[in-house]
């Protein structure tokens, strides 16, 4: 299977999408964004500025999770990774977002369900 971005509607009616590995593993997930137009241009942001090492925040959260962000070029963080084990599993997730974003398809799951 391929990478791709799916695009979901949310019970509150805003868009969110994620970028999901070869494997189908959720590796991003965007913000909350209140119209498609702007998630769609969320992915398109995400497949612009993952290549770049210098758009990544490589953070932990409170119970010391190892965790990753990616940044537009305005600073504005446009998804965050779930949390890993440690910081080498991390840092293989950022990898996998650099070599999977620029090319991956966006399947819209907005008109189902």
């Amino acid at each position: 299977m391929a990478s791709k971005f799916e695009l979901k509607k949310s019970k509150n009616d805003k868009f969110v999408f994620n970028l999901l590995a070869g494997n189908g593993q959720v590796i991003l997930t965007s913000e909350m964004y209140d119209s498609k137009a702007s998630a769609l241009n969320g992915i398109e942001s995400v497949r612009k500025n993952a290549p770049n090492d210098g758009r990544y925040g490589r953070l932990c959260a409170k119970d010391g999770s190892p965790y990753f962000t990616l940044k537009a070029a305005n600073g504005q963080v446009i998804g965050q990774s779930q949390m890993y084990s440690g910081e080498k599993a991390r840092d293989a997730g950022i990898e996998s977002v650099q070599q999977n974003a620029p090319g991956a398809v966006t399947s819209d799951l907005t008109a189902a369900g």
